[in-house]
């Protein structure tokens, strides 16, 4: 998922390897890795030089030989369009990995929105998902991504939840309904990947419930 781009980093040019679209107007796009990244890290992409990069978390693991890239294609926008229509042989450009949303061994809960499941997908595919619990909200039963990945091997430690749909294994309503209904929270550390709005908004309900500051880490999406 892309986030608002801050300042001038080098792009390099990538050769596109895969392009799949895993549910309507939602694709995961790979190219070769050429550098050695932190799960949970980002890389700029721009589909040419007319229009500034835009930033994504990277969704793959880190021995992987590919990168792989989640986003979903805004109607309006120039890149996104753009990129869904790449196809393998095409070129990109792209930076190296940096950022400092950074996946540990440690327990911790991850919480995300959207496309914002992307870094934890990657911290996963890393080897990080023990003593982990995900907490993934969308608006409908298809856009959670990877979720068979996820099941599979976090069990009861998947949450998925639904605000406009509804499944016998989803929680309804949004994550931070979820959250609001959990009495007690452990010390963990909270990972928070969304838009601004879901950040905040849980931050804060983690903050009410005796979560220290310093023990929350949010990433924002634009």
């Amino acid at each position: 998922m892309a986030k608002q781009q801050r300042k001038e980093t080098p792009l390099f040019e990538r050769v596109i390897t895969n392009n799949e679209e895993i549910s309507p107007g939602v694709h995961v796009i790979s190219f070769k890795r050429t550098s050695d990244f932190i799960p949970g890290q980002v890389v700029k992409i721009a589909i040419d030089t007319v229009q500034a990069p835009r930033i994504y978390s990277i969704c793959s693991g880190n021995q992987e030989e590919e990168i792989r890239v989640l986003f979903n294609i805004k109607e309006d926008g120039y890149l996104t369009p753009k990129l869904s229509a790449v196809i393998p042989g095409d070129t990109i450009l792209v930076s190296e990995p940096y950022g400092g949303f950074l996946g540990t061994n440690e327990a911790a809960w991850w919480i995300a929105t959207g496309t914002g499941i992307a870094p934890f997908y990657s911290m996963f595919r890393s080897g990080l998902g023990e003593n982990k619990k995900l907490i993934h909200g969308v608006a409908y039963l298809n856009q959670f991504y990877f979720e068979d990945d996820l099941e599979w091997a976090l069990g009861e430690n998947y949450v998925r939840c639904c605000s406009r749909e509804s499944s016998c294994d989803v929680v309804p309503g949004r994550v931070s309904d979820y959250l609001a209904g959990i009495e007690k929270l452990p010390d963990v550390k909270y990972y928070l990947c969304g838009k601004a709005l879901m950040v905040v908004e849980v931050r804060d309900l983690l903050i009410e419930k005796g979560v220290p500051y310093e023990n929350i880490l949010g990433e924002i999406y634009f």
